[in-house]
């Protein structure tokens, strides 16, 4: 009895993480979907420049994740986090300093520099502090706080936005939720731990899990479906068909599916079936993605919705865990940066190509090529990934 308190899944320390990470994530997806309606409507840019400057902060989320892994896993790591947190809530402020396009993008794609290096130091902070015996469970329900974010920010930001219909209520929303975050982790106390100094420091392993990479590749094609959906769902609501109101239901249907996968495929985790969760996940948002694409159809929109969150619910803890898995402890930190990398490539490609495809094949044509995309990610799990990570983990 006293060992399973001690190892408790939900210690004091894990549920302040996952407090601070899902308001991190609930700032992010808070303006997220509005930020194409802000930026046609306040700089009159189009699809193709809207594309262009909103990659921007997933390039540089992209850059700097590799260097973040190295960055948490050779310093200490609350140290890191706090800082890193700590610029992440402060770059909110300056979107109220933007009064042209560039500026904007400039100060977005600067914010994409602190989003990168927070979302590395917190995941790494949440495997410190959770138990060996509790550790792949734990990921699901970590990855369940940002998931739920990536669902309720939206659909909350959508609600409020046809309310108060002001951008800038929503930058300080996003600010005033990240400072809750920032201090929710100032009050964990991590265990002490010996800071890795036995690799050269520009070792190429040190920034990427090399063991990892077709678990990279495919998981960039799972999150460039989803850029392409959360970037231009508004919109394509709005303009295809008729559903000025509707994208908010649509995040909250995704997050019921979440929130009801974690708590079925939970007890998979559990028992180790790792792979099991990830196919079956994937098959269940390939379904959701193809429906959405090819049924312009108000119940399609919102069915595909709830089915795309039954999958991704299963699909996001698994994979993480996968990465995780297939690392030595001292490289938790690259482990978490690669994923997260694999993920950014995937999304930045999607806002960007998605962009594009909507300009010149309209927007049915950029959820077209997102489904597309998806179904090479599930076909590359089954035929080459499987077998790579079975073959490779290490726990």
């Amino acid at each position: 009895m006293e060992g399973e308190v001690k190892e408790r899944l939900w210690n004091g320390n894990f549920v302040k993480v996952c407090i601070g990470n899902f308001m991190l994530y609930f700032a992010f997806y808070l303006i997220m979907p509005l930020l194409p309606l802000y930026l046609h409507d306040t700089f009159n840019a189009g699809e193709q420049m809207i594309g262009i400057v909103l990659a921007g902060y997933t390039v540089t989320a992209l850059i700097i994740r590799p260097f973040g892994g190295y960055i948490v896993d050779s310093f200490p790591r609350k140290k890191v986090l706090m800082l890193c947190y700590f610029a992440f809530f402060i770059f909110f402020a300056g979107y109220f300093l933007a009064w042209t396009v560039l500026l904007f993008a400039i100060i977005r794609t600067m914010h994409g520099f602190a989003f990168g290096s927070t979302s590395v130091a917190i995941s790494t902070m949440a495997i410190d502090v959770l138990y060996p015996s509790r550790r792949a469970e734990g990921i699901g329900y970590y990855g369940l706080s940002n998931n739920l974010a990536m669902a309720v920010g939206p659909t909350i930001a959508i609600y409020m936005y046809d309310i108060v219909p002001d951008f800038h209520y929503m930058f300080a929303m996003s600010l005033a939720t990240s400072g809750i975050g920032l201090l929710f982790l100032s009050r964990i106390k991590p265990r002490e731990r010996q800071v890795v100094k036995e690799k050269p420091p520009m070792s190429l392993d040190r920034f990427f899990l090399l063991k990892g990479w077709r678990e990279g590749v495919t998981t960039a094609c799972f999150s460039f479906s989803y850029g392409v959906l959360s970037t231009y769902l508004a919109i394509y609501g709005e303009k295809e068909l008729g559903i000025t109101s509707g994208t908010g239901t649509f995040f909250m249907l995704m997050a019921i599916g979440l929130i009801a996968s974690r708590l079925l495929g939970g007890r998979s985790l559990r028992q180790g079936r790792i792979t099991h969760n990830a196919g079956e996940g994937m098959v269940m948002s390939l379904v959701g993605y193809t429906l959405f694409a090819l049924v312009q159809e108000p119940w399609a929109y919102y069915s595909a919705a709830l089915i795309i969150g039954l999958g991704n619910g299963h699909l996001c803890p698994a994979y993480q865990t996968m990465f995780i898995n297939l690392a030595p402890n001292s490289q938790r930190g690259t482990a978490n940066s690669s994923y997260l990398t694999s993920w950014d490539v995937g999304v930045g490609l999607g806002v960007l190509v998605g962009g594009w495809a909507a300009e010149f094949l309209g927007y049915r044509g950029a959820f077209e090529i997102a489904a597309a995309v998806n179904a090479v990610g599930v076909i590359g799990f089954f035929f080459f990934v499987r077998g790579n990570y079975l073959a490779n983990r290490l726990r």
